[in-house]
Order: structure tokens, then sequence, then C-alpha cells
């Protein structure tokens, strides 16, 4: 691309000017030729159909139609002049108002004159209208027949107003595809092109915008759709082989006496197929001298604690240290809890460190770390402070990855040199197309099986009607000594908490479930941390049967004497957080049960994720259900979507061509690492002189 001509400003584009280019700046951000070029219509009109009045549907937003004029007269409204003209065919009448710049209309129609007409037509009760329409007579309009597929493009109220109207775009946007031709270039090569039959780019451009045919519209999509989503992982594949060449790891090469006696004496239950493979893939990652940067991804109760400590235990064996990294004190205190106990007959020391550690401890852990007494380190965010340093940490595990940020890995990072190997794990099933496109930097390994012997809890849908028999069958529980979780919903993504709902339920709760027969315990994201983890520790030690909390219990509690998850206004959960919620039961040997509860109406998309939840135990499929109907910035949070705003590709519908798009990049890059080949110079380019992509050029300059 000439990319002194794409930046120049849109108000040296004909018919645009400095007015209209910094109103479409303010309002559209639209800048530089190259934005106004990358603004894509966001959907397409048929010009080639016509519509008799009388067959206008309701849902119909434009028409286009052939009739007569009636008459044409003016009318006050508000002390406001407007053009009215009445509109006929042999079915039926449309009225055609101007409220503006009429003059020319009122001097130009004429009374049984033939005209085409296209606009956007609205409904009052049953009579049909269209506000300033494109209006042609039909021997003109013969004479000069528009393109039969037509742009729709984004707008606001203030460029309507201002008369930036659908008619306006297309001329800006014609007056500039005729001036491009010698500023597009191609930026893939050649054989990507032919592998993936891509027409070639300035052809796409031109049919994106104005297309001379529904084929070639499919085309110029798939070819800027493919193109998007190639630099989108070239970028990630750039970054990962940048960090591989420049970091050098340690090389974990025996399996060693640790290991051998923990699989052969004290593993709890056999690995399952998917455990074993993902050991494999780290080992292989522990002896290539390369850092390893792996992404876990495990369902709910999938064993990936087991997998954590197993590679740790390589680890310790080739003479290094290990640290896990947990999101809140509770996951921590639980993991060094679990560990502390299926390592009590090793010459292993574990040592927790979180924010309620006293001074005396942490001076205490500070100094194993050092002296390298300390082999596996478990605590939270206190972990990363800069005075925690080890003697040799090899390997760094980040549980709930989603919980930590970059600069967190980062830190990590630093903890020696050269940086430790680190493991990110999730018990959030991300769908492929998503892990791809959010952490395409990152080696992914999949845990999907279950271990032997886990009981699958039972999922069922309850109206709010149908309270009274709910309280009745947490009585049988409770009363067979079973523990309860009452989760309530947040307002939203925030986590500002929806407290009259909470303090509502648990005062019913309370009234239900009365002092001294039954102990009920609330815990709240406004609640002092100390408070909140008092709070867990009673549940979690059984002094309370009933926990009512909003969605902070989600990540890592585990109370195998749980058995019962019910959650309130389930139908304002996304079908991946009621996954995780549910996951928090069927830890122990007993029956489980996950109850959702719902308001008696529910909308058809709230009754299918519902319907859903009941049908499906399997994470990762409900997360592909979740995907398709929340869309990726629903899933993710508002923190994350923003990371995946492309303009044309969408990864729910198109698989595919990032499937494509991600081997190919892989291919590039692992033929020709530097770009330097005549037939990537396209490619090269394109990083050089796009904004997007200005960061990634330090890795192949």
């Amino acid at each position: 691309m000439n990319t002194d001509f794409l930046n120049q400003s849109i108000e040296f584009v004909k018919g645009v000017g400095p007015a209209r280019s910094k109103l479409l700046g303010e309002e559209l951000n639209l800048k530089t030729i190259k934005d106004l070029l990358d603004f894509y219509p966001y959907r397409y009109i048929d010009r080639s159909r016509f519509y008799k009045i009388e067959e206008i549907p309701k849902n119909q937003s434009e028409v286009q139609i052939i009739g007569k004029i009636n008459s044409i007269k003016r009318t006050k409204v508000r002390y406001r002049d407007r053009l009215n003209c009445e509109f006929y065919d042999n079915t039926g009448k449309i009225d055609l108002i101007w409220y503006r710049g009429f003059n020319w209309v009122e001097e130009s129609l004429k009374i049984n004159e033939e005209y085409v007409v296209y606009g956007k037509v609205t409904w009052f009760g049953n009579k049909p209208s269209i506000a300033h329409p494109e209006i042609k007579s039909k021997s003109n309009f013969n004479r000069n027949v528009p393109r039969r597929l037509h742009g729709i493009y984004s707008s606001t109220e203030r460029l309507v107003n201002e008369g930036v109207t659908q008619k306006y775009f297309i001329k800006i946007v014609y007056n500039l595809l005729n001036l491009i031709q010698n500023h597009i270039r191609e930026n893939l090569s050649a054989s990507i092109l032919k592998e993936f039959n891509l027409i070639d780019r300035y052809k796409a451009i031109i049919n994106i915008h104005l297309p001379e045919s529904q084929e070639l519209l499919s085309e110029s999509t798939r070819r800027l759709k493919f193109e998007e989503l190639f630099f989108n992982q070239l970028g990630f594949q750039l970054t990962k082989n940048d960090r591989i060449q420049k970091l050098n790891g340690f090389k974990f090469e025996k399996v060693g006496k640790n290991l051998n006696e923990f699989y052969k004496n004290t593993l709890p239950f056999e690995l399952t197929g998917d455990q074993k493979k993902v050991i494999k893939e780290i080992r292989n990652d522990f002896r290539n001298g390369k850092q390893m940067n792996r992404l876990l991804q495990g369902d709910v109760g999938s064993g990936k604690t087991i997998v954590s400590l197993m590679v740790m235990l390589i680890a310790i064996d080739n003479g290094f240290q290990s640290c896990i990294l947990a999101p809140t004190e509770i996951l921590a205190n639980q993991h060094f809890k679990s560990l502390s106990e299926l390592l009590i007959d090793y010459d292993v020391k574990v040592d927790l460190l979180t924010g309620s550690s006293k001074t005396r401890e942490r001076n205490t852990i500070h100094s194993n770390l050092l002296s390298g007494k300390t082999n596996i380190l478990v605590g939270t965010h206190a972990i990363l402070e800069d005075v925690v340093q080890f003697k040799n940490l090899g390997l760094s595990i980040i549980d709930e990855q989603h919980r930590f940020g970059v600069a967190q890995r980062a830190k990590l990072w630093k903890k020696n040199n050269p940086a430790p190997h680190i493991l990110v794990m999730t018990a959030t099933p991300i769908p492929r197309t998503l892990a791809m496109s959010l952490y395409g930097d990152l080696d992914i390994s999949y845990i999907k099986e279950l271990p032997p012997g886990r009981i699958t809890t039972k999922t069922v849908h309850k109206y709010d009607r149908n309270r009274l028999s709910v309280f009745k069958f947490l009585k049988d529980q409770i009363n067979k000594g079973r523990q309860v979780y009452l989760v309530y919903p947040l307002i939203n993504e925030s986590e500002k908490l929806d407290y009259k709902d909470l303090m509502d339920g648990y005062e019913s709760i309370v009234r239900e479930f009365p002092r001294p027969d039954f102990q009920v315990s609330i815990v709240h994201g406004k609640m002092k941390a100390k408070d909140k983890d008092y709070e867990m520790k009673r549940f979690i030690n059984k002094e309370t049967q009933i926990l009512v909390s909003t969605t902070v219990i989600e990540v890592g509690v585990n109370v195998p004497n749980a058995s019962v998850m019910v959650i309130e206004s389930a139908e304002r959960f996304g079908l991946s957080q009621l996954h995780q919620l549910r996951g928090r039961v069927g830890r122990g040997n007993d029956e489980s049960y996950c109850i959702l509860m719902t308001k008696d109406k529910l909308s058809e998309d709230s009754k299918l994720r519902i319907e859903t939840m009941v049908k499906v135990s399997d994470g990762f499929k409900l997360a592909e259900v979740d995907l398709k109907l929340r869309g990726p910035g629903d899933m993710l949070g508002t923190r994350q979507s923003g990371m995946l705003k492309f303009k044309l590709a969408d990864i729910i519908y198109d698989t595919e061509i990032l499937n494509n798009a991600r081997g190919s990049a892989i291919k590039v890059l692992k033929n020709d690492p530097r770009l330097s080949k005549n037939e990537n110079l396209p490619i090269r380019d394109e990083i050089s002189s796009s904004s997007n992509s200005k960061n990634l050029w330090r890795y192949i300059s």
C-alpha cells in the first residue's frame, strides 16, 4: 500500500471537504483515506428487486418501488415546513416526505410521471412512508441502472441530521475508489493466494464496497477475512518465535526418584489418557532447551492439579524450584493443603506465602527460597513482590490464568535468569477458535476426560413457583449431612453487587432454615478479605451447612461435602459461568445436584441456555454454544473482548478461515522466519507499513 497516500486526510476526497471531514472524524473516527477504505458496509441490499406497495412487509427496512406521484403539497408541522408527496401504484399508496432541502424536489417532480423510488420505510399503523427517498424518473433510471447490491454503512443520528446519508457514503466511497488503483498493493504472497483461491486485494476492496455480484461480494469478504486473521495469527507466531529464539529455558532431562515413586505409590487414581498426553507434551518442552509457555485447559474436575504436581516433581528431580500462583488466598490454601497431604512421605518442602502471612513467616520463607530449602512455593500475588527471590526457580504455574495479566506473567519471568518455564492453567473451557485468537503465542494443551469414578452432577431446572419443594429438598440433603451453595448473580460485568437480591435471599434463607438447627454463612465482594475468608473457612470446616454467596465462589473452592448448588436467577448467567459454578459440587463421593432457579417467564435465548445446561455436562461443548449465543465479548468480559475487534472476521463462524490463516502463518514463518524471501516481501511490507503491526516489525527487522 502507498502509505503516504492512504494517510492523507479524508477532506481531500471529492465530496468531503474540511467540515464533513471533521464531522466524520468526530462521529465515526474516520480521519484518513485508509480509515474510509477500511470502513466496510455492515450489510447489503439488493437493488434488483422492485416491490409493489401492498407487498411491502412490516419488517422490511429499505424498498424500491415504481409508481406515480398523485399530489405534491407543502405542510407545516410544529412551525416547520415539509414536503408531502402521495406516491401510488396499482396496489396502493405511500407517502414520500422531505423535511429539508426540498425546493429542488418540488420544482423537478411532475404529477403522473413514472418514477423509481428507493428508501427506508416507516410505518404509522398500517400507513407506510419514506422520508428523504432517492427518486429518479423511470426513463432516466433505465439508462443508468445502479449496481444490484448496495452496501449499508454504519451511521449516527447526528450524521443523518447533518445530511450524511447512505447515498452520500456511497458517493464519497465511489469517488475514493476511483483514486486508489495505483495505491493498493498486494499484501499476501502469490502462493497463499493460489493455495486458498483468493482474489487479489484491489479487486476485493472494490467489491466489498461496490459489489458487482453476490459471488464477487462473497469472494471479496472471504479474501479480506483471511487477510485480517492471517496477520492476527502471524503476529502471535512472530512473538512466539522471537521468544523461543531469545529465551533459553532450563533443560529438565531426567525423570527422577520423586516422580517415579509418586507415580507408583501415591497417585490416587489412574491417569486419564488426556493427563498422560499433557504430561508428555510438557516433558518435551522441558527437554528442548527453550522456555516453555503453555496454556493448560481442563474442564472442572479434570485433574489439572495432579498434572501440575507431577511436572513440579520433574523440576525438583532436576534440581529446580517451582511455584504456584493462585488468584485468592482460599485457593492458595487449598493448593497448599492438597500438595502437603500428597507429598507427606516425600522429602519435598512446600511453603505458603499470601498477603496474610506474618512477618516472621515471610522472613523464614524468603530465607528458605534463597537457600533452596523450599522446593515448592504456593501463594497469591505476594509471590510477585520484588523481595521474593528464589535460588533456582525453574517452573512457574499460574492457576486460573484469566485472573492474571501479561504483566504478572512477566514478573515471574524475572524471578530467574534464564526465565523459568511457564504453565498457565484454566478451568474455564475456551473454544478453540477463541483460544487461538487470544493465546495464539502460547502452546495449548487440553484435558477433557474426567478421572475415573468422578460422579456427574445432576442438573435440574426449577421455576420460582417451585421454591418450597426446592427448600424441602435442601433440608433433606442437609439432614443427610450434606452442605449447600446458594448463589446470587451480579448486575453486570463490573462486578457491581446486586446487594438487595443477595440480602433479601439471605434473609429468606435464614427464616426458612432457622438457628440452631441450621447455620448459614454469607460471602460477597463488598466484604473485607479477612471476613470473607472467615466465612468461607466456616463452610469448609462444616461449621455452616449453607453458604449464600455471589459468584466470588466460582473459582477454586473445593468442599467435597457440598453436594448441592442452587443458582438463583440462572437466566442472568452465561453457560460458561453456570458450568463453573456447577463444578463446585460433585467433588466428593455423594450424588450431587445443581438446581437452576429462574423466573417463570423466560426469553427464547434464556430457555435455550437453561435447557443446554440441563442436557450437557461437557464444559467445552457448553463453551462453544456460549460463544455462539453471547459472542466473545460477553464470554470474556470487557477487559479481553477488545482484543477481538476484527473489521470483518467473526471467530464464531469463520473457523475454517481462521484455521487456514493460522496454518498459513505458521508455514510461512517456518520456511522464512525473517520474511526475507521475494515471495514474502508483500507480507513484510504490510507489517512495516501498518500501524496495527508496527510492534511486530522488531521481530523481523
